[in-house]
């Protein structure tokens, strides 16, 4: 679950450069390097808690299963990215809308992603389906 796809808020605050990388098959792959331009600005957990209306214990919790990304800053506690509150709210959605348990919610969420690249590079190259969409 640590594979998440990219966010925009991310590709904005930083320059990629592609590089390539030499495979043992013989076919070369490219990776993305991300370099930051501006320092980003991280919440606390304290924080996040309060704009998010849940309890720390709770964030850590899901830190701990990998439904939130979350980084520890020089002190050690936990900070994490600006967009915290609304992945928190999506969680929290699913959670009483569908009453999933924590580790569905991981998968859903995953799915949401990649259905969210998917029509994403759909839109890019202008393909349409002959079908509307399902959502």
């Amino acid at each position: 679950m640590n594979e998440r796809p990219a966010k925009a808020a991310d590709v904005g605050r930083a320059g990629t450069g592609a590089r390539p990388v030499h495979t043992g098959t013989g076919l070369t792959a490219t990776t993305a390097v991300r370099y930051a331009l501006v320092p980003v600005h991280r919440l606390s957990l304290d924080t996040v808690a309060r704009r998010s209306g849940l309890h720390p214990d709770l964030i850590r919790r899901l830190s701990a299963l990998g439904l939130i990304d979350a980084d520890r800053d020089a002190a050690g506690h936990l900070v994490f990215d600006p967009t915290a509150p609304a992945v928190l709210a999506r969680i929290q959605r699913l959670r009483s809308g569908l009453c999933l348990n924590y580790a569905s919610i991981g998968l859903v969420l995953d799915l949401l992603d990649r259905i969210s690249l998917l029509e994403a590079a759909l839109r890019a190259t202008g393909t349409r389906s002959e079908n509307p969409p399902w959502t």
